[in-house]
């Protein structure tokens, strides 16, 4: 049994994302990238659910312990070798690599998390017509997610120097590419949520086997984006932070 099964609030959540990130900061291990974004969205939502900004904030709550749960759960097993879905082991295993930049890591895990686990965890939480229910309070952890998105650019801005000179040339057009990959990953997870929550038994197992395997052809097109962009990325790779412990502490 993990620990995550023992998770029943959003502190525990936190709590247990923490224990992640201080032992990949341990390690050097570039997993710690996607927990570290992870935990100050989870945080933002809670303030959301303290602040009673939701309709139902019990039932966000549950959503986001459930969702949680998935994460930890497959990053506990991961590494225990024990088997997790295909996307995640894709994610876990390109966090060796070290020819990705942070940004590809970062996306890496938005991409599994919310177009597999989020879509999962919603149809759980309410499932059936109960699912629409929800959407309201759904969209709404967009503007939470948007602002939390804006400060991880900044300290991106600190990871990769150029992107400094970027902001003034774009006029900061460029801070919507980590908001953009969160917000479409949430609009595409709704939809397979709400298709989901219809399902039972092996018709839902079937879609859930499927969404994964897309999950994970997304995943490695992110991983290897054909020539021209990976040209491109070697740039920013070659003038981004390289010590990992450095680029964890630059993004918390």
């Amino acid at each position: 049994m993990t620990p995550a099964l023992n998770v029943s609030n959003i502190n525990g959540v936190l709590l247990e994302l923490d224990k992640i990130i201080a032992q990949c900061e341990r390690e050097g291990s570039r997993e710690a990238y996607f927990a570290v974004l992870y935990r100050q969205m989870t945080e933002a939502v809670r303030k959301g659910i303290s602040d009673n900004i939701f309709e139902d904030c019990p039932r966000m709550e549950r959503l986001d312990v459930i969702f949680a749960k998935r994460y930890i759960s497959a990053w506990h097993c991961y590494r225990n070798a024990s088997p997790c879905s295909l996307s995640w082991q894709t994610a876990f295993d390109a966090c060796k690599k070290n020819d990705l930049t942070v940004v590809q890591h970062l996306v890496l895990g938005i991409n599994t998390h919310i177009n597999l686990d989020l879509s999962i965890a919603a149809a759980e939480t309410a499932p059936g017509q109960d699912i629409f229910k929800m959407q309201t309070d759904y969209d709404r952890i967009n503007d939470i997610i948007a602002t939390a998105a804006n400060d991880l650019q900044i300290r991106l801005e600190k990871i990769w120097w150029p992107m400094k000179l970027l902001t003034r040339i774009s006029n900061d057009r460029h801070k919507a590419v980590i908001n953009f990959s969160i917000l479409k990953a949430r609009q595409t997870a709704w939809a397979s949520a709400a298709a989901m929550a219809m399902t039972e038994g092996p018709a839902e197992k079937n879609y859930i086997t499927g969404l994964d395997n897309g999950v994970t052809a997304i995943a490695n097109r992110i991983i290897d984006p054909g020539i021209w962009a990976a040209s491109l990325l070697k740039i920013v790779r070659w003038s981004e932070e390289r010590d990992v412990g450095k680029i964890i502490s630059l993004l918390k």
